[in-house]
């Protein structure tokens, strides 16, 4: 039996303490504290990298809507957009009408926390607001989300998503002691928000899973077993810093899977006996957003290309709503479990997802589930 709780939440963060306190005028809340990276630390203590999605109290003011920018080290500003020319369906977003590409802005700016926890996960130790994580350059002008943290050899690797009008891209941060990160830059110049390091090199190189995203996919033939659209692929760097494609997908959605509204990559690949584990996300249609679940796969220990086996039929996590009862008036999504790390802990895996976009979820998954021992 999974053991789940919620260990992180919007109330727990101290605005007080937020980047954008010292130069914001209006009031703000947190959206959601959610979608953490997680590693180990040196000391044995786990580190969770938590995404603070901090929004504007009052984002509706007479007839705009405003969006939260950073223009300058320590400068944020709200931007007025007309509420007659958007479309707020999306709670996460609003989309701007009336340009030839699909233009949106968010209701929120992303920050990241680094927040530790005990070595089994199951308590707050420190909360690091010192070495917190702000928007440094204008390609990350509208916030940094969702970070993923590998280590391999001694170095801590951390991807992240920054967002701006320039782009939408992938960016690099490393650190020495897996608190104190520096920003490498941007290493992959697309929209894709799932790129995963795998911890070790496999063939001497650094390997990574990735999603891009478009607005068009082609049709598979009608007697394909695949769906279009977005796909996990492989990527391999000598540095980490330069990274190309593999010219094969590989893993994509499956014709009859219940997941065909999009999948992508969850936690970075960790070795096992049975070669590396990946969790990824698979989403069922149906609502706003989709159901999310985490799903598992195996990939060679040698060659990652390689898929030794695959279940996106039954879930290793799915949402379960009675963790965030507490938080229901917080809440504006439903039906998500975003599962983001992964640790090792003796005879089971210490797991962390964000849960509905609110509030980070550890959940400690035994090894027997996955067919593996300790």
């Amino acid at each position: 039996m999974n053991d789940d709780r919620i260990i992180f939440a919007p109330p727990d963060v101290d605005l007080g303490r937020s980047p954008l306190s010292s130069s914001l005028s209006g009031e703000t809340f947190v959206l959601g504290a959610f979608n953490p990276g997680l590693t180990r630390l040196p000391s044995g203590n786990l580190l969770m990298m938590v995404r603070v999605a901090e929004a504007l109290r009052e984002a509706i003011q007479g007839d705009h809507i405003h969006s939260l920018r950073w223009t300058a080290p320590g400068r944020y500003v709200a931007d007025p957009h007309a509420l007659a020319g958007v479309d707020a369906t999306d709670p996460r977003t609003f989309r701007l009408r009336g340009h030839a590409s699909k233009v949106v802005a968010l209701t929120s700016l992303s920050w990241l926390l680094p927040v530790e926890l005990s070595p089994d996960g199951r308590e707050i130790v420190a909360v690091h607001y010192d070495q917190a994580i702000e928007p440094a350059a204008p390609y990350q002008e509208y916030g940094i989300e969702d970070p993923r943290i590998s280590k391999v050899d001694d170095t801590y690797y951390m991807t992240t998503c920054s967002v701006s009008a320039e782009r939408h891209s992938t960016t690099l941060y490393t650190s020495a002691d897996g608190l104190r990160y520096q920003l490498q830059g941007i290493i992959l110049d697309h929209q894709n928000k799932d790129m995963l390091i795998f911890e070790g090199r496999p063939g001497g190189k650094f390997h990574a899973l990735t999603r891009p995203l478009g607005e068009l996919y082609f049709a598979y033939p009608a007697d394909s077993g695949f769906e279009p659209g977005p796909s996990i692929n492989l990527a391999s760097s000598p540095d980490a810093l330069h990274w190309k494609p593999a010219d094969t997908p590989l893993i994509r959605p499956r014709r009859g899977s219940s997941s065909t509204m999009r999948i992508g990559g969850g936690s970075p690949p960790i070795r096992t006996a049975k070669g590396w584990l990946m969790l990824y996300h698979g989403v069922q249609p149906g609502t706003t957003v989709g159901t999310y679940r985490t799903f598992h796969a195996f990939l060679d220990g040698e060659d990652p290309a390689e898929i030794l086996s695959i279940d996106d039929t039954t879930p290793l996590l799915e949402p379960r709503p009675e963790l965030t009862a507490h938080l229901s008036g917080l809440s504006y999504l439903q039906g998500v479990v975003f599962t983001t790390g992964i640790v090792d802990h003796g005879d089971h895996f210490i797991v962390a997802s964000g849960e509905d976009d609110l509030a980070c979820r550890i959940t400690r998954l035994p090894k027997s589930v996955l067919g593996l021992t300790p």
